[in-house]
């Protein structure tokens, strides 16, 4: 990436230009055999039909470029992660994509280099290299890149996330406002209301990073961004510490009591504009590969995995680690099914039931602290009507912290209710798909046993 001495002055004026003057869910089929968690697009299991390179693409009547990075030895039989790179104010694609004067190790802010081929990386390319997303042009852009990489790549459609400095941090902010839905979480370096915020009421896993120092977009403007998704997230509203000023040094805060899946991070640094600041140094064009912010934010994206490893499942008690656990699947273990919510559904009162497992976001659940198991990000498995009597259905309803939202993981693979203490049963001991999942008196039977994956 180019140092960004040259275009400092060219930020400033557009960011006063545009501060005054902005006022302003794609899914793919599934294609052939692919990883068995993974939510993928069209262009699994048949040929690429995009490859590394500088690509054209008409949208809104206008034709527009990215540069593409597809990892070496792709395989279209796996669901890739999707990172887009927002180059800043007066940069490039080509900055983001090769890195500038670090080259590879700084490319796309340090996360190419990391992801070791595990991940598919696009640098779009700003009109004016610039992000003002006039009329929402900007965002119907990301979308038609999205339509048109889930055709033609195999991607994992719950793995998109943005990443950009300056400008490209604001235009980062507006897909976590107006796109919520598609991206999985974004991180903005630096950032202020650059590129508008359309919604900004849903959550989505958030980082923000920003200078004490910054003499181009104030500190303020990043706490505001941050604070529109503390608030979206549902976290508990915190004064986060920053260093003093003089430290050179940096501090990560992640909120408490954000919407499990949805955390808030804040990244404070006592250095100015910059997305690749060193700690002990005092400029801002340090080689980017020495940045701390490489690790930080790449760790935060890949917090967020398709599968994970398998564990125990239930013998972790989330209570007993004081947050919540990743999410994952609950497999029975008569069975070998997975614990689904039927048709997919996201109605209140929609049923519980065992079903192959095949990683859709209706059979993964996180254990919450509070000993819910969520999913979706909003319901909860729940005992119908407050139900204390074998044969209770179970089903999902919003989250409220009722005890009939409650659950106990316990060591012997059991998960019992708080509020009744019976156990999580597949219905008359069946292990077919779409048999009902109840409450009954813990026996020991293997339809009662289940682990976490």
């Amino acid at each position: 990436m180019r140092r960004q001495r040259s275009v400092l002055a060219a930020v400033c004026a557009v960011a006063v230009v545009v501060l005054a003057a902005v006022g302003v869910v794609l899914q793919g089929g599934p294609g052939g055999a692919t990883d068995a968690n993974a939510s993928v697009t069209a262009g699994c299991g048949r040929a690429a039909t995009l490859a590394s390179g500088t690509h054209t693409i008409q949208s809104g009547g206008t034709g527009r470029t990215y540069i593409l990075r597809v990892p070496d030895s792709y395989d279209v039989n796996h669901a890739y992660r999707l990172v887009f790179g927002f180059h800043w104010n007066g940069g490039t694609a080509g900055d983001v994509d090769g890195g500038g004067t670090s080259g590879y190790p700084w490319s796309y802010y340090g996360m190419r280099a990391l992801s070791n081929n595990t991940t598919i990386f696009v640098a779009p390319q700003g009109i004016g290299n610039g992000w003002a997303n006039s009329g929402g042009r900007d965002l119907t852009f990301v979308d038609d890149m999205v339509r048109e990489l889930e055709s033609g790549l195999c991607i994992d459609t719950t793995q998109l996330f943005a990443a950009g400095f300056s400008y490209g941090g604001g235009m980062s902010y507006a897909i976590a406002c107006a796109r919520a839905s598609v991206f999985r979480a974004v991180a903005v370096y630096s950032g202020g209301q650059l590129s508008g915020c359309s919604g900004g009421t849903q959550p989505i896993a958030y980082i923000g990073l920003h200078g004490l120092r910054d003499p181009v977009l104030n500190i303020s403007q990043g706490r505001a961004l941050r604070d529109t998704f503390v608030r979206a997230n549902g976290c508990t509203p915190q004064n986060p510490p920053e260093p003093a000023q003089g430290s050179l040094t940096h501090i990560v805060t992640t909120y408490s009591g954000c919407r499990a899946g949805y955390p808030v991070a804040w990244a404070a640094f006592d250095a100015g504009h910059t997305p690749g600041p060193v700690d002990g140094s005092a400029g801002d064009y340090e080689p980017g590969e020495r940045s701390w912010t490489r690790p930080v934010v790449w760790n935060f994206f890949t917090q967020f995995q398709t599968g994970g490893p398998s564990s125990p499942p239930v013998s972790a008690s989330p209570s007993a680690s004081g947050g919540n656990q990743p999410s994952g699947q609950i497999r029975g273990q008569a069975s070998g099914r997975c614990v689904d919510i039927t048709g997919q559904s996201t109605a209140n009162g929609a049923a519980a039931q065992l079903y192959d497992c095949n990683g859709q976001a209706n059979q993964r659940f996180t254990a919450t602290s509070g000993k819910q198991l969520q999913v979706y990000g909003t319901k909860c498995l729940d005992a119908n009507n407050r139900g204390t009597t074998n044969g209770t259905a179970v089903i999902i309803w919003d989250c409220n912290g009722q005890t009939n939202q409650q659950w106990n993981l316990n060591s012997n693979g059991t998960i019992t209710g708080v509020q009744s203490g019976l156990c999580l049963d597949a219905n008359a001991a069946g292990t077919a798909n779409g048999t009902k999942l109840i409450l009954w008196a813990c026996n020991g039977g293997a339809n009662q046993q289940w682990t976490r994956s």
